[in-house]
């Protein structure tokens, strides 16, 4: 008997070793993978047609391939798909960085234009994809989908790939497009995370405008918490540094005060059944604009790289990853025996997406022009071309909560479930690797860019502002600050024309951002710091700065 336990136990422990040991092997050819993702993307930087999330995707679905034939058409990936591995660790880095980097007078400037984008048009297209998904899908007899499966799918399509938006939109070159699109995405990503959750909460047997009413109320209840938690994170971790002046002590205490405050802001909004999405992205806006400045110039340095860093890994994995799972032998053998069938699906899916995209696009950005009395305010037809195309890519928010809804534990049985995650694994593919191509060229096509414009770096050293603010903030025909004291904004008729930047401090009476700079000039910046509201103690971040340009002056 006891000989027999312990052989028992000698089994258990060699299986658990085994599998330990696989789990190593799988994970050493992972980080190798991303390593040779980051080194061919920066190979391929300055390819017209080539970014890094399309590498990091042809190297997954490559990968993919040859693990398909080298375990005999058994497995295809490394790793599992989690959704909880990609909502709690790979995203929050990349939605903070993304706020943390984000031209703020461009965000804000356009704020209500980015979130009838985001949340109207995000209820637009998940109308038009729900419909179009009952009514064509029941005539191809793909399984038993009831109307909670419907609205769901109408929530995966309709979220937008604001990682991949990233990649394939630069701020500098096009500050405008970036602002509307990526920020439409991260309100868009939120908007259909909220209608996903709803749908799977609600009773949907009996739909009535008293359940409408509820769901329009939970919407705005979550909207407006999930931004003011995500504000109040920023403010507490500016307001901590700017009177304990970590600064004096040591940088790394800095570094993790503010990483941990971010990473905070989003499990908080999780625990409270709110939107991280929205909280990290407008904790990262708090921080860059007030938290930033108070810390040491070390810091500041330190923190800008950090935070690109984690997000460039973060969007690097996803991406290898889709790659990789696309080929997934489970999935694809449930519709083997009818690929017209998948095919039809993928197709139909990837059709309504189009359309529901073009349903608010264009007449949303026409009522917009219609409010805007200057021409250089308002979106051209070209812009609006970009912003409905750049929109159509479908990433690993779309995948993510396919799996919830049409999987268990990342593994599914039935035909019908099947056959939508292999739909959304198509549409994915597809529409990143089609519109993510063509995304470059369509801008320099529909908006080439003046001989003498250079890119700069994504990362800069400006002491101002976690982003180089050396081009336009205010529109996309617009001169910079920078450029104010060098060119006073003639016209090629050699008569001067004041900026609109200009015109703007000229008579700023009449305008939002004027009314704001007083109130934080008067009330936030005395209380949390921030650009030249730092008291000057010794061994503060204040003289640290001072002494730095001190020393460059000399």
């Amino acid at each position: 008997m006891g000989f027999e336990l312990s052989s028992l136990i000698r089994n258990k422990l060699q299986m658990l070793s085994t599998s330990d040991h696989a789990s190593v092997v799988s994970m050493n050819l992972f980080v190798a993978l991303l390593c040779a993702c980051i080194v061919i993307g920066h190979l391929l930087e300055e390819n017209r047609w080539m970014n890094e999330s399309i590498t990091a995707l042809m190297i997954g679905l490559a990968t993919g391939i040859v693990i398909l034939l080298v375990s005999g058409g058994k497995s295809s990936h490394l790793l599992v798909f989690s959704e909880d591995l990609f909502f709690i660790y790979l995203l929050p880095p990349i939605i903070f960085n993304a706020g943390f980097q984000v031209k703020k007078k461009q965000f804000f400037r356009n704020f209500i234009t980015i979130i009838l984008f985001g949340a109207l048009g995000t209820l637009v297209s998940f109308t038009i994809i729900s419909l179009g998904a009952m009514e064509f899908f029941k005539k191809l007899d793909i399984g038993s989908l009831d109307l909670g499966d419907y609205l769901a799918i109408g929530a995966i399509f309709a979220a937008t790939d604001s990682v991949c938006t990233l990649q394939v939109l630069n701020q500098d070159e096009t500050p405008l497009l970036y602002s509307l699109v990526f920020g439409e995405g991260v309100v868009n990503d939120a908007t259909s995370v909220v209608l996903f959750n709803a749908i799977q909460n609600f009773d949907l047997t009996r739909i009535d405008h008293r359940i409408a009413l509820k769901f329009f109320g939970n919407f705005l209840y979550l909207f407006f918490a999930s931004t003011l938690l995500g504000a109040i994170t920023g403010l507490l971790s500016a307001y901590i540094i700017k009177k304990l002046y970590f600064g004096r002590h040591s940088t790394d205490r800095e570094v993790a005060l503010m990483m941990l405050m971010a990473y905070l802001s989003y499990m908080l909004a999780e625990l409270f059944y709110l939107s991280g999405i929205l909280t990290v992205f407008f904790c990262g806006i708090v921080m860059s604009h007030y938290t930033w400045h108070n810390v040491t110039e070390s810091s500041r340095v330190t923190t800008k790289h950090a935070f690109a860093t984690l997000s460039f890994v973060a969007e690097t994995f996803i991406f290898l990853y889709v790659g990789m799972d696309a080929l997934d032998i489970e999935k694809w053998r449930f519709v083997s025996d009818s690929p017209g069938i998948s095919v039809a699906v993928s197709s139909i899916s990837m059709g309504l997406v189009m359309v529901g995209r073009a349903a608010f696009v264009f007449p949303l950005s026409f009522l917009m022009n219609f409010s805007k009395k200057s021409q250089s305010e308002k979106v051209s037809i070209r812009q609006q071309v970009i912003i409905w195309w750049a929109g159509l890519m479908r990433g690993a928010v779309s995948m993510a909560l396919a799996y919830n809804q049409f999987t268990r534990a990342g593994h599914t049985q039935l035909r019908g479930n099947a056959i939508m995650i292999t739909s959304t694994i198509s549409v994915v593919l597809s529409s990143t690797v089609v519109f993510g191509l063509l995304t470059k060229p369509l801008i320099l096509f529909l908006l080439p860019q003046p001989k003498h414009f250079h890119s700069t770096s994504t990362v800069s050293s400006d002491l101002g502002s976690p982003k180089s603010l050396s081009l336009p903030l205010l529109g996309s025909q617009q001169e910079s600050e920078t450029d104010l004291g060098n060119h006073q904004g003639t016209t090629d008729g050699g008569i001067g024309r004041p900026s609109r930047l200009r015109m703007l401090l000229n008579a700023p009476t009449h305008t939002v951002h004027y009314y704001w700079r007083k109130f934080d000039d008067s009330f936030m910046r005395p209380v949390f710091g921030g650009r030249g509201f730092v008291p000057y103690v010794p061994g503060s971040p204040t003289e640290q700065s001072t002494n730095n340009l001190t020393e460059q002056r000399t």
